[in-house]
């Protein structure tokens, strides 16, 4: 098997609703887009009697050894799915942490899907979504790179050719917790996505909606609250809104030049802030 190159793309959350809560974790409906921006993964198999899992780039610091990609292989070999194959799995880290952009997620997302494309594992769609539960609350979003609904029934429904977005993406220099931010939830939202389609993808219907953590994130965090208003009274995007829990902040564009044009003056006023300018896919 040669080098393989995979590209595992960044998460959007256009809207996401708290609705309750079971014994573990909250329940939520959420509107899903990706973007372009992406890690890159390279992955080869090797002859050694363990995995080789490495880190580079301008994010790939202070990254747990129990990342998504390990607890991935562990759960793989434990269902003894990988029939005792190893890989050495290098991912170049884009997507910055603690931002809401599912990088890890996604990453292990990424592998998945790659495995069963290329039959290292054979699976049912049933225990690849069981899987994918098992690394983390999001990765089942990623095994399809689509625009996608997840229900308060915990269903989600998959969109072709939805509307793009020029998307500014802001984070600031720290990340938020996510545990922390969901812990801080008391208030629950009436569900509002139980019949997914594809207007829910809209401009118009997608600005009457929201993000349920962003203010417990912009309480914790006041900068926040100050750089979407500065995004929103500069720029005159279509909404903003941060993604997941935080910390990233995304200004969307219905123009490609207005969307350069912002992430350019962006820049200046911010120095110190990650920004990049992407579409959604």
């Amino acid at each position: 098997m040669s080098k393989a190159q995979i590209k595992s793309y960044a998460k959007l959350n256009l809207a996401l609703h708290v609705i309750g809560k079971n014994s573990l974790l909250h329940r939520i409906e959420t509107i899903v887009a990706f973007i372009s921006f992406h890690d890159e993964i390279f992955i080869k198999k090797i002859k050694s009697n363990k995995h080789n899992i490495s880190f580079s780039g301008k994010f790939s610091h202070n990254i747990s050894k129990n990342n998504t990609i390990s607890k991935l292989l562990k759960i793989l070999e434990k269902k003894k799915l990988l029939k005792d194959i190893k890989f050495k799995i290098k991912i170049i880290k884009k997507i910055p942490n603690k931002a809401g952009l599912g990088g890890g997620s996604m990453n292990a997302a990424s592998i998945l899907k790659y495995f069963v494309k290329k039959k290292i594992i054979k699976t049912s769609k049933k225990e690849l979504i069981s899987i994918s539960k098992l690394i983390g609350s999001d990765v089942v979003l990623g095994l399809e790179f689509k625009n996608s609904i997840l229900n308060g029934r915990n269903e989600i429904k998959r969109f072709k050719n939805c509307k793009r977005f020029y998307t500014l993406i802001i984070k600031p220099n720290f990340g938020c917790s996510t545990k922390e931010i969901y812990s801080k939830v008391q208030k629950f939202k009436n569900p509002k996505l139980n019949r997914p389609n594809k207007r829910m993808f809209d401009f118009d219907y997608l600005k009457k909606l929201d993000n349920s953590l962003e203010q417990i994130a912009f309480s914790k965090y006041p900068k926040l609250s100050k750089i979407k208003l500065f995004l929103e009274e500069s720029y005159s995007p279509i909404f903003v809104r941060m993604t997941g829990s935080g910390s990233a902040l995304v200004a969307y564009f219905q123009s490609k030049e207005r969307c350069h044009k912002a992430k350019k003056h962006f820049s200046k006023n911010y120095k110190n802030y990650w920004c990049i300018s992407s579409k959604t896919i």
